[in-house]
């Protein structure tokens, strides 16, 4: 009778094929996840046209409300994007515009500006939860990597006894000692960041993963649930027909024919109020310098009416569809958040702890960080089990081998593939149709080439060169950006450049250790091999 495999032994074969089989899935979604930190930081690297002007938002937006009255002003409605310590953009729209249809304004001069097409730092963010396939099968597949994770960390935890003692014990030079010590420090380094991080994605998408309940109780009607959380989201106001009726009726008794016809549609003109005023209002609430956008419908008509989003990083509970709305020519209050019910509250909560749109630059580079060991730690997984296979043999040569090619596309080529990218953006003819597609298309045309790459070369000399290409991509970047985009210089474009400066020699560091690991090992085994015992002279006459 075979003996039963004890609880640890169960656990470690699921932490094993748990965290093999969607590794290389989450490897992808930590990466690009770690780089979405800083999409917006991206998205004004990849747009060297946007120049900082030091207005502030107020300024920009006086500026973009006299461009706007001079070119749209029977629009239908005003849109305006505001400049942020993230972003140096100033946007503007009219009308039913889509996003992508935004003009772009100098926010101290007001003249026109061209940015560049490009997919941006917002292509890493929507990578990250959707792997770029459709939304809702991505958010299904990327959900299913993060339980994945889950049941990967719980079973690390059984399977690690010693937990505390893994956190202190690291052997250089080892061979697969070395991989397992980095793996289980990394591991227990951030396992209060591993656990919040993977449940909070989660929880951000538990109407598409656990829709039964609110099925049942609302009917399938979603937004009657969002009604029932957010009460204070539709406040009293006068309706456009009551508001229109009782000025009829005023101007039939003053005879004013075709103007209350008019005013019964609240179409009549009116003076706004600055928006600038709005700004100041909007700062009130959320802070200074935290607004995102400013809107306005029916703009220069009596029924104008001014709304206030904030960026999402105002606060921890992420404020995403938040806004505040006011009258735009008495500038009373029409809707004002209120506070959350804790439901709704928690949900959000948890939404802005994965987000870290919170705490500024200081909690982003911590994000940031945490986010480059958690890829080091799920990579040293991956190359771990094979490694250890080989030297079992317990698996069949074919199966480590694809194992091997797929471990450094993942890991290597998709790093080389991200850099790629960046390089696209500065090589690309600006003027290039579908500018944005062209630079994905690199994205993904560079890691196929990483594929084929680690398939007709052996395991080793396959990430020596994949990190040494994205070593020597992320070092000569700073070039390539001086060299195409010079009078674009400034702090925020400094930092990408020196980030990718230091990221770059990790990445050599870890290709020259990768190399020169096999004689590493094999010095450590000489030095353990036990020397043979000196032959005694035999006395004479021993051989007769």
């Amino acid at each position: 009778m075979a003996k039963q495999a004890s609880l640890t032994q169960s656990m470690s074969e699921l932490h094993t094929w748990a965290g093999l089989v969607l590794g290389w899935v989450l490897f992808a979604i930590f990466l690009t996840g770690t780089l979405a930190v800083f999409d917006k930081e991206l998205n004004w690297w990849m747009q060297p046209e946007l120049r900082v002007t030091g207005q502030s938002q107020a300024e920009a937006v006086q500026v973009a409300e006299d461009w706007l009255r001079a070119n749209h002003a029977g629009a239908s409605a005003w849109n305006i994007g505001l400049p942020s310590e993230r972003g140096p953009g100033l946007s503007v729209s009219a009308g039913e515009q889509r996003r992508g249809e935004r003009t772009y304004l100098d926010a101290s001069t007001g003249e026109l500006v061209e940015p560049r097409d490009t997919a941006g730092g917002s292509f890493f963010f929507r990578f990250h939860y959707t792997l770029h396939m459709g939304r809702d099968l991505g958010v299904w597949i990327v959900g299913l990597a993060a339980m994945a994770m889950l049941v990967a960390i719980i079973s690390g935890i059984i399977i690690h006894k010693k937990i505390f003692k893994d956190f202190f014990t690291f052997r250089p030079g080892k061979g697969q000692r070395s991989w397992l010590d980095g793996h289980n420090a990394s591991a227990v380094l951030l396992l209060p960041f591993h656990l919040m991080i993977t449940y909070t994605g989660l929880v951000i998408f538990f109407l598409i993963y656990m829709p039964a309940a609110t099925d049942v109780l609302y009917n399938g009607d979603r937004q009657a649930m969002f009604r029932e959380l957010r009460p204070g989201a539709e406040q009293h106001q006068p309706q456009q027909g009551q508001q229109g009726q009782g000025q009829a009726e005023r101007g039939e008794r003053s005879g004013q024919g075709e103007h209350v016809e008019q005013a019964s549609r609240g179409e009549a003109p009116a003076q706004m109020l600055p928006l600038a005023g709005f700004i100041a209002l909007g700062e009130a609430h959320y802070g200074a310098g935290m607004l995102s956008s400013i809107s306005v419908s029916n703009p220069d008509r009596a029924n104008a009416q001014v709304e206030v989003r904030p960026m999402l990083g105002s606060r921890i509970e992420l404020t995403k569809g938040e806004s505040m709305a006011f009258n735009a020519i008495t500038g009373a209050a029409l809707r004002v958040p209120e506070p959350s019910r804790a439901t709704l509250l928690t949900q959000r909560v948890m939404a802005g702890l994965h987000f870290a749109q919170f705490g500024g630059y200081p909690m982003r580079w911590l994000y940031f960080i945490c986010g480059l060991i958690s890829c080091a730690m799920i990579a040293s997984g991956l190359v771990l089990y094979t490694v250890k296979r080989r030297r079992q043999a317990k698996v069949s040569a074919t199966w480590l081998r694809q194992a091997d090619w797929l471990n450094t596309t993942v890991v290597a080529g998709l790093m080389v593939a991200c850099v790629a990218m960046l390089w696209a953006n500065r090589l690309l003819p600006v003027e290039l149709a579908e500018r944005s597609e062209w630079e994905q298309r690199v994205f993904f045309g560079s890691w196929l080439l990483t594929l084929l790459h680690a398939r007709v070369r052996a395991p080793s000399r396959a990430w020596i060169e994949q990190l040494a290409a994205g070593g020597l991509l992320l070092l000569a970047l700073p070039l390539l950006d001086f060299l195409l985009a010079a009078a674009a210089a400034d702090v925020l474009r400094l930092s990408v450049d020196a980030t990718a400066v230091i990221c770059g020699a990790l990445l050599l560091w870890i290709g020259w250790r990768v190399a020169h690991q096999p004689a590493a090992v094999e010095r450590a085994a000489l030095r353990k091999t036990p020397k043979p015992a000196k032959s005694r002279p035999e006395p004479a006459g021993a051989q007769s």
